[in-house]
């Protein structure tokens, strides 16, 4: 059974950083490139980060790119998302996405939720307030 198991989400005042981290099992992680994305409720799924199987490519959306870094560790079956500058509007709901790569170093980009495609987490609640 493959698994995803986000962990890191808190509250946290405007400023602040946090580290997500994500959990695969069930699956061969390093052939799986892997995204970060996020949703809030009544609101659509945002794409953040992604990075390929090997951990050498990664992509960032335009909004978040300056603030988070995606890492991964395929020793520990690990995804991160390191988070600095936290804003209010950070306050989401974020899920880690796993999807065959490529196998190129071209990341593939994990959007949009298909059971025939890719793997996702529970998510984990980040919170951003004074």
């Amino acid at each position: 059974e493959v698994r995803l198991v986000e962990s890191g989400g808190d509250l946290v005042q405007p400023g602040g950083s946090l580290r997500l981290s994500c959990v695969g099992s069930g699956f061969t992680f390093e052939d799986y490139d892997l995204s970060w994305v996020r949703q809030a409720p009544e609101k659509g799924l945002e794409w953040l980060s992604g990075i390929d199987g090997a951990g050498g490519s990664t992509r960032n959306a335009d909004s978040v790119k300056d603030r988070f870094t995606v890492s991964r560790d395929n020793a520990k079956n690990t995804l991160y998302l390191q988070m600095n500058n936290l804003k209010p509007d950070d306050t989401d709901i974020y899920y880690c996405a796993a999807a065959l790569g490529r196998g190129d170093g071209i990341v593939v980009l994990i959007t949009s939720r298909d059971p025939r495609k890719n793997y996702w987490g529970q998510g984990t609640q980040v919170t951003v307030s004074s």
